[in-house]
């Protein structure tokens, strides 16, 4: 460095052992300018508390900072900086306000235990339902005949050099005697569903049944449009099993699935129901896995040993990379964009009235729709008016997840038809939700979705050649 630059190179003190790992020490992962007051925290030694306030504190003449908690019977301890890697948030899997600990008792050792003994026989359990799929022999398809062709030339789009790979390789696994596990990975809007379709055809050309999860009504919905329209043409039935459908509905429909007269059945939550019975279920396809428990798939898996299963995901959980990239399942990747798709502007801006103004008003002037997502049920009514004093002219309808079915419904369809300007909506978007004419999104309060769901939301716009906004 002295050669050529002139200047010699300034090293950095070295420090010592102790600083080092006192430095380690306060490297916390809680972040904890994001905590308020009554927030629930779980300390690892003593278990759930409620998190008071970071202050300081004096013990034995020295001043040092300090993470006040609050145990059962209003029980205060004050946890140093330097521990704070005992805490971490509590992540509750239902609404209900968790029970605090007690101090010093024995609930929250016994707790861990048990916890721990679960995962070990959830993990065996995993372990013995992939070991028995390996071993034992599968539905083998036969190669594509002429029918599996017709219906593939009548996609209206040109496949991709990745999806037609992806294809080939789950023909392969169907055509196989060994039980096909293939995780297909793609961008948001980069062709999962049709490979999927193409996947559930071939099942069906060999009579054989298949079961679609998804993890939304609307996304159901829309899935059910999608596979419909592309199978009008041949003798294929599908049907749709959600909270769309009555009571009375549902009833015809497991009968029909019972007696196999439906070949494709595509459903929410409702398919790991102790009522469904497939006559010959030969393909499960769960979309955006993530969206779903780890018991919830392999309860799936569990309808036969022997069935085959295809899972798509634009962003999977770690567990589920973890297993495709050991080997432990197999893995397609779809990593070309559509031709003429264009990348999503994303702009990271203050919630103003000009911006908002700014990005309707340019998607309105251009014929399109536009998402405006706020993720809070309690004040989306006033969010909505706002928006209609805003923009007086324009059509604004709201959806989210606690409409009535028929209302939530009715909704969807409106502004699918384009006969809607604005949809004012919660996260019920989110999954693979494909409106072309829909090319800005706005969300509210950015900064309170996880990266995974940002990235989802944000590939709701950009499905067709026009230029899409993301705010």
């Amino acid at each position: 460095a002295r050669e050529i630059l002139g200047k010699a190179h300034s090293r950095r003190p070295i420090r010592s052992r102790k600083s080092m790992v006192y430095r380690r020490e306060v490297d916390h992962a809680l972040d904890f300018s994001e905590l308020v007051q009554g927030d629930y925290l779980v300390h690892l030694q003593h278990g759930i508390c409620l998190f008071e306030n970071l202050g300081k504190i004096e013990q034995d003449g020295l001043i040092e900072e300090a993470i006040s908690v609050e145990f059962s019977d209003g029980i205060r301890l004050h946890v140093p900086l330097q521990e704070s890697h005992l805490l971490t948030r509590y992540v509750g899997l239902n609404k209900t306000k968790p029970k605090l600990a007690k101090l010093g008792g024995k609930s929250w050792s016994n707790a861990k235990r048990n916890a721990e003994i679960a995962a070990l026989d959830l993990a065996a359990d995993l372990l013995r339902l992939q070991a028995s799929r390996d071993a034992e022999k599968g539905h083998s398809y036969p190669i594509d005949n002429e029918w599996q062709k017709e219906f593939e030339d009548s996609f209206p789009h040109e496949e991709t050099v990745d999806q037609l790979r992806a294809i080939d390789d789950i023909k392969k696994d169907m055509e196989s005697e060994r039980p096909m596990d293939r995780l297909v990975c793609g961008d948001v809007g980069y062709g999962k569903t049709e490979v999927a379709i193409r996947a559930a055809f071939k099942a069906v050309m060999d009579g054989k049944q298949v079961a679609l999860l998804s993890p939304t009504t609307i996304l159901c919905q829309q899935h059910f449009q999608t596979f419909t329209e592309r199978m009008n043409n041949f003798p294929v039935s599908v049907e749709m099993l959600s909270r769309f459908r009555s009571k009375a509905q549902q009833t015809k429909i497991l009968k029909c699935v019972k007696k196999g007269s439906i070949d494709i059945l595509i459903g929410t939550h409702r398919l790991l129901g102790k009522d469904i019975n497939f006559k010959d279920i030969g393909l499960i396809i769960i979309d955006e896995e993530q969206r779903f428990g780890v018991e919830h798939k392999e309860n799936l898996k569990r309808i036969r040993a022997k069935v085959d299963v295809l899972t798509l995901s634009a962003t999977p959980i770690p567990r589920t990379l973890y297993f495709a990239m050991v080997g432990a399942r197999s893995f397609s990747a779809i990593e070309t964009a559509p031709s003429e798709r264009r990348p999503i502007r994303t702009e990271v801006v203050k919630n103003n009235k000009e911006t908002i103004k700014r990005a309707i008003d340019n998607e309105i002037r251009r014929g399109g729709q536009v998402f405006y997502l706020h993720n809070r049920v309690k004040t989306i009514d006033s969010v909505a008016k706002k928006l209609s004093q805003l923009f007086p002219k324009l059509k604004i309808c709201i959806g989210h997840g606690q409409m009535a079915e028929n209302e939530l419904e009715d909704v969807m369809t409106r502004f699918v038809a384009g006969e809607m300007d604005i949809l004012v909506c919660t996260t019920i978007i989110e999954s693979g939700l494909d409106i072309p004419n829909c090319n800005t999104i706005i969300i509210d309060g950015a900064d309170k979705f996880g990266l995974s769901q940002l990235y989802q939301l944000r590939g709701r716009v950009g499905r067709f050649t026009r230029q899409a906004y993301a705010y």
